[in-house]
């Protein structure tokens, strides 16, 4: 369950004010049926936060909190019956215009730094994907496993902010090599991918258009070694050794000739 004094710090962060501003611009008290836009807002967080994964486990999670309301800002607890009808007819504008309001004030007042990158003053896009679990009875369309549906989220983040800039819904059972292409980034930014986005046909490709990428290189990657560096300072780093290599095989025919940097790390390998 989840812990009301966290939930409750976390509520503080949104503006009532403006939340109030919102709620008058959308109406969306107008034809209230004992649930309020604010507890209505309440209730879908909970729901998120604790797991829940019913409009019952909603409403009897937030009625166990009894003398707790004030903290959330709800008179009372609703009834599954009030989260069931303001969900079926509460658009989602209200909070479409709140995310966005609360995104822009935080954004002015903690302005993300690149604490981990500073030296680097290129775009770096962190690209990955999420299995998303459905339940196979009710979406029969989604099936994953013999027994379970599924459906991933492929996603892109912009590092300044770690903010999507690009996402995707696919089959749970699309291997994320094949939608690596579906997406276009800007000449000289970096793309940060792990081992499973590795096709050296759409990595050349990267290459091609001026990107840069760093990923984890496959097991059994053939290559030779062109050149290796090994030192004392980058030991300091971690870093084992820094070799500038061409891979090798039927890797060759994808990628081609073009050199690639293969670092070893203290404790782990990574391609780069």
């Amino acid at each position: 369950m989840i812990n009301l004094n966290v939930f409750s710090q976390i509520l503080s962060l949104i503006d009532r004010e403006l939340f109030k501003d919102l709620v008058a611009k959308h109406q969306s008290d107008k034809h209230q049926k004992g649930i309020n836009s604010w507890t209505h807002l309440v209730s879908m967080l909970f729901c998120h936060f604790s797991s829940a994964d019913s409009v019952r486990d909603i409403s009897n999670g937030l009625r166990s909190t009894t003398g707790n309301h004030n903290h959330l800002g709800v008179v009372r607890a609703p009834s599954k019956s009030n989260i069931s009808y303001i969900n079926t007819h509460l658009t989602h504008e209200l909070f479409k215009d709140l995310y966005f309001s609360l995104l822009d004030r935080l954004w002015q007042k903690d302005t993300h730094f690149r604490k981990d990158l500073g030296q680097l003053k290129r775009k770096v896009y962190l690209m990955d994907a999420s299995i998303i679990p459905l339940c196979l009875s009710v979406f029969d369309w989604a099936k994953f496993r013999s027994t379970k549906g599924a459906v991933k989220l492929h996603n892109v983040l912009d590092y300044d902010g770690c903010l999507p800039v690009f996402m995707q819904i696919t089959d749970g059972k699309v291997h994320e090599s094949e939608r690596a292409g579906s997406y276009s980034f800007p000449k000289g930014s970096v793309v940060v991918v792990d081992r499973r986005y590795v096709d050296y046909s759409w990595l050349g490709n990267l290459d091609s258009t001026g990107c840069y990428f760093v990923t984890r290189s496959k097991t059994g990657m053939e290559y030779k070694v062109i050149k290796s560096y090994q030192s004392e300072a980058l030991l300091e780093r971690g870093i084992i050794k820094d070799e500038l290599i061409e891979l090798t095989g039927t890797s060759c025919n994808k990628y081609s000739t073009k050199p690639l940097r293969l670092g070893s790390l203290l404790g782990q390998h990574h391609g780069q």
